[in-house]
This record gives structure tokens, sequence and C-alpha cells, in this order.
């Protein structure tokens, strides 16, 4: 099929690259022409495993991706999808204006054509969105009826920041949002070469019901993640270990192991803007969410727990402090969220020199956090050299190889927020949870 993908950000490149990788031609419009650059040399403008391999061979050498600034580009198309930016209000609900003008503007290029054209959504967005908003947009800029000469779906995703290649082209399940059959049909064609070679549960429902999908899906290991660091906070204050309790606890098929690795917290893209944005969406109606408003006050007390820690071993004023790890997780750039920074925050606050070292997230980190001070090293190795204390907040698989480079700290200290650092002797060592 040929295929067009409105947004290239981290959830437009990779499905515009997995797609292609499927066999689709498939053409990338953003409005950043630096973005657009970047495609076309063949690199992907964020940083992902797997995705920079794919990039590479589907514009330079399959030729099924290109990437354009021009909308007149998804003419050419059968279907797009839209994967833009719907950012966070002060209240947690959803910001839908680039979306609108997204829809707005692909309607207005859609009166140039005479055929059917599906449009698909595959940002996140709140039930309703998609029928009762985005859907008459494109059908009003447009011209055309829907369900008649155009179809407006949504296909939400389910991508992990760091395994976002593996988690689309082998996926726990493939889900498919429309209100009429031909939009539907459209989209199974979408993924059949997927389907076709990788067994996987293929749930077709209505948008309303994709739309919920996904926040349900976020807002349930949210609080999973929440659970067992609030469990972890008891253990910790009681002796126990908690990894091995969690370990016990995943021998249960009700439960299973993943997602109870106690310790900083979630951030990121999408954990804390979508559980803000069902908060938002259920307050809206009415309804307060007890829970996930204890998921997210659990999640916001973890770093400060464990500069406490900190503050029980040493008064760090004046003295240097290693901070390794700064993205949200290992495997991506992405700061959004970062538990490392209200670490550095608190570090600030108690008069610290922090020296940060992180293998991918130092640029992103400068620019998205312009008030934090913090000096950064190129190793490790070169962070813990002379330091105080070191606090882990990414658990980069380089800092868990690390054992030697912790003799030349100054005050062999070590606060593990990620259960990545082996304990022996020679160190002081504290685990958040454990």
């Amino acid at each position: 099929m040929d295929i067009s993908v409105i947004g290239s950000g981290y959830v437009g490149t990779t499905l515009a690259a997995c797609l292609a990788e499927l066999g689709h031609d498939v053409v990338n419009v953003d409005i950043n022409e630096e973005v657009v650059a970047t495609l076309t040399r063949g690199e992907p403008p964020i940083h992902e495993e797997h995705l920079p391999e794919l990039v590479s061979r589907h514009v330079l050498e399959t030729e099924r991706l290109r990437a354009t600034t021009d909308y007149t580009a998804v003419l050419d198309t059968e279907a797009t999808f839209v994967a833009l930016p719907t950012p966070s209000r002060g209240d947690g609900s959803i910001d839908l204006s680039i979306m609108e003008a997204g829809a707005e503007q692909l309607g207005e290029t859609l009166t140039e054509k005479d055929a059917w054209h599906t449009v698909i959504v595959k940002s996140t967005v709140v039930p309703g969105s998609t029928q009762d908003l985005i859907a008459p947009l494109v059908a009003e800029a447009s011209g055309k009826e829907l369900g008649e000469e155009v179809g407006v779906g949504m296909n939400p995703e389910f991508l992990r920041e760091g395994t976002a290649v593996m988690d689309f082209m082998e996926p726990d399940k493939v889900v498919l949002g429309a209100d009429d059959d031909r939009t539907l049909a459209v989209q199974r064609r979408v993924y059949e070469p997927l389907t076709d070679r990788y067994d996987t549960s293929v749930v077709e429902t209505g948008t309303r019901e994709a739309e919920m999908m996904k926040y349900a899906n976020n807002a349930f290991l949210a609080a999973k993640v929440s659970l067992i660091n609030d469990l972890g906070n008891i253990c910790k204050e009681l002796g126990v270990d908690t990894y091995e309790i969690a370990d016990a606890m995943g021998l249960d098929d009700r439960i299973t192991r993943s997602f109870l690795d106690s310790g900083l917290g979630w951030g990121g893209s999408c954990f804390p803007k979508d559980v803000a944005a069902i908060i938002a969406a259920a307050r809206a109606e009415g309804y307060e969410p007890p829970m996930l408003t204890a998921a997210v006050e659990v999640n916001e007390m973890m770093p400060e727990r464990l500069l406490g820690l900190l503050d029980d071993h040493l008064d760090v004023t004046g003295k240097r402090v290693a901070l390794l790890g700064l993205s949200f997780k290992p495997g991506t750039d992405d700061v959004r969220e970062t538990r490392s920074a209200p670490l550095l925050r608190g570090l600030a606050e108690r008069g610290a020199d922090v020296v940060a070292h992180d293998p991918a997230a130092v640029e992103t980190m400068r620019k998205a956090y312009p008030d934090l001070e913090f000096a950064v090293a190129d190793t490790p190795e070169e962070a813990l050299d002379g330091a105080h204390a070191c606090l882990v907040a990414t658990d980069w698989p380089e800092y868990a190889d690390l054992d030697a480079a912790f003799d030349a700290m100054a005050h062999p200290l070590v606060l593990d927020g990620r259960h990545c650092i082996e304990p022996r002797e020679g160190l002081v060592y504290e685990g958040l949870t454990w």
C-alpha cells in the first residue's frame, strides 16, 4: 500500500520505518524542515534502538521511505496516519490544538482527491476525540461525507521507548478502531503483512474503545509500578528485600513479574501524560479517581526518598556528587518527566556540585531543563572520580558493569535508585526500596 504518516516524532518515525519494513511505500510528512532533511539523509531524528538501520535501509536502499514538508504527498496514498503531539495542559488534560490544525490541513488537502481516503489517528487522545472532533474537522475541511468518501479510524500505539521497533514488529496485540466497515478493512490491509507472519491478537472495536484501551493499558502499568514502589517503601522500613518479594509475586500468573522493579518511578512521554489526561477526563465528568491519583503521588515521592537517604549519610554542600543517568529509562534520549530532574533540583538545593553522565541524553536534558545546572562527564568513570556520593537514576547496562571505578571516589557512597549496582565490600551502598 501507499501510506502517508503525518508527524515524525517518536511515534511517527517509528511507525513510518516499520511500515516500510512491512513492504509498504511510506511518505513521512512533517513541517519541520530540519527533521525532514535528517530523514532524507537516512537518519532518524530520535534515539531508538534498531531505528537507524531501518531508516537508512528504506530511505537509501529500498526507497520505500521518504520525507517531505509538502502535505500534498498524501494525495498519492490510500491511507494517512496522524501521529502529531498531544501535549498536556496545566490541569493534565490534553491539548488537541496541534491535532486540530493537522486535521484541518489534511482535510483541505483531500479536497483535491476524488477517491476514498482513510485517515487513522495514531496519537493518544481521550475517548471521543476522534469521533467528536478530529473526524468532523477532516470531513468539513475536505467537503467529504464521513463513511462515504472519507473514513477516520483509531489505531493506538503500544510502543515502549528503547524497544519500539521490536514492540511494533512483535506486538502483544494490534487494536483497530473504526465506526465504519470500510475504514476497518483498510486498517486490516495495513497490518496484514504483520499479522500474516506474526501470531498476535487483533482487536477490532469502535474508535472510543480503541482510544480508551491505550489509556487503560498505561494507567494499569503506571499503577502497578507505583504499587510495587509503595510496597518497596514499606519493605525498606522493615528491612526486607523488595526484589526478592517481587520475584515471588511474579510467579503468580495473575500478577506476573513485569513492571515489578521498584525504584525511582516512571517518567517519559506516555505514563505521566496519559495518567494525567485520563484523571483530567474523569474529573471533567465529575468522577475523582482515587487509585490513579495515589499512583501519581507515590511516583512523585520516590526521588525525594532517594535524596532523604543521601541526607542520612552525608551533607553534600560544596561536595562533588556523581549522577548516573539523565534519560527516563535506558535505550532512549527522552528526558520528559525524567526522575533525574527532581534529583538535580534537590541536589542544587543542597549545594552539591553535580557531575552527570548519560550515554545519550545530555543534549536533550540541556534543552528540556535549561534551569538545571550540572557538569557533564564523558564517561561514568570520570563522573565518579573524586565524588563524595553517587546517585544512580537510570539503569543503563554500562553502569551495572562498573566496579573498580568506585574506588576512585573520595567517599564510596552509592545510592542506587534502579537496582543497578552490585553491592560489595568497600562500598557504602543503599538501595532505594531494598
